[in-house]
Order: structure tokens, then sequence, then C-alpha cells
């Protein structure tokens, strides 16, 4: 015999819902969420990358900067320096003014003689004048009286100076300076007048620490 299901057993399992169906794996794999991770970090990390990229960016551009700057002022020392040099070569250690007359920071005063030329001081250089010039007044400034320069004949370098009340003169050259040479003329003649010799042929300051006379 069959029985008849009760109507309260029939409504019961209608209103029951049916399970939801689990998404295949595949479908996960085109989906935008990542698993463990949410939007927002995604974009904090995109954010994080693009400041990281625009610094890196700015650093490089800085140094770019920092060695284009530096190569500018290197030139430039570089193009004032090779301009002085070649004025002072151009101009022989003197200052010349823009009508062309060279003005020299001493400017002798006694006479000069040249051996070698026909002309009295008509061959001599600026270098050689200024010279003469610098080491009159360095004289003068120890208590001498400078009466002449004489330049040797088949000389470039050696110039001889006569003192007044001094029979015999100095030999210097220009290739030591002229505050020295003068320094040490005066403890020449000092030492000489300490042992008794006030006459002199000539007095030789050429070398440096060294002092010989005739």
């Amino acid at each position: 015999m069959f029985k008849k299901k009760s109507s309260n057993s029939t409504t019961s399992d209608a209103a029951t819902p049916a399970p939801p169906k689990l998404a295949k794996r595949s479908l996960n794999k085109h989906s935008s969420m990542r698993s463990g991770r949410t939007i927002g970090e995604r974009r904090e990390q995109l954010e994080t990358a693009s400041e990281r990229a625009a610094s890196h960016k700015k650093i490089k551009t800085k140094k770019r900067a920092r060695v284009f700057f530096t190569v500018v002022l290197f030139t430039l020392f570089i193009a004032v320096a090779a301009y002085l040099i070649y004025s002072f070569l151009q101009n022989d250690g003197s200052v010349q003014t823009t009508s062309n007359t060279i003005i020299l920071p001493y400017s002798p005063t006694i006479e000069i003689i040249d051996e070698d030329s026909t002309i009295t001081g008509g061959d001599i250089t600026s270098r050689m004048k200024e010279f003469i010039g610098q080491t009159e007044a360095d004289l003068r400034a120890l208590g001498y009286v400078p009466t002449k320069a004489v330049i040797p004949s088949g000389s470039i370098r050696e110039v001889d100076f006569y003192l007044d009340s001094y029979n015999g003169f100095i030999k210097t050259t220009i290739d030591r300076g002229s505050g020295v040479s003068a320094e040490d003329t005066d403890r020449m003649i000092k030492y000489l007048a300490g042992i008794g010799v006030n006459d002199f042929t000539y007095i030789d300051v050429r070398i440096p620490r060294k002092a010989f006379w005739k």
C-alpha cells in the first residue's frame, strides 16, 4: 500500500534553496583580484614604484647638471689661465697700455751700457730693463747709490752694477731675484769691510748662498 505524502512535507522540500555552485578554477585566473591582496594595496604599490622612478630620474638630472657646470667652470678656468699666460709672454713681463706704450713696474734711472750694442741701451729687452730698475731700487733702499749698469759683451743674463764710492762692480744675473742680489751685495761689502778690505775689483753674487770677490 502506498501512503500519501502529506502537504506539509511537500511544501518544506520546495522552500529549501539549491546549494551554491563553486566557480571553476580557470575563471579565477582571469580575475582582476589576487589572493590575499586588495585593490588599495595594489594602488599603493603602483604609487610607490612611480615615486621611486621619479626620484631616480630627479637624481640623474641633478648629477648631469653638476657634471655640466663642473665642465663649464673648468673650461672657463683653463681659458682664463691660457689668456693670462699668453698675455704675459707677449708683454715679456711688462705692462702694456691700450696706446701700445710699455710701462715697466720699475724703470731704471741710471745709465745702461750694452757692450754688444752700438747704441747705448738700444737693444736691451724689457725684462732686462725691469731687472735693472728693480735692482737699482733695492740697492738704494739699502743705502747704496748705483751709477750705471753694464751688460758685458757676449752675455744675455749678466748685469754689472757700479756703485758710488766703490771702485769695483757687482756681478748679478737676471735669473736671480733683484732683492736677494742686493742683500747678498750688502752682506759681502760689510764682510769685506769687517776684514779690512775696502777696495775690490768685483763682487760676484750670481750663485745662490755663495759670493765671490776679487
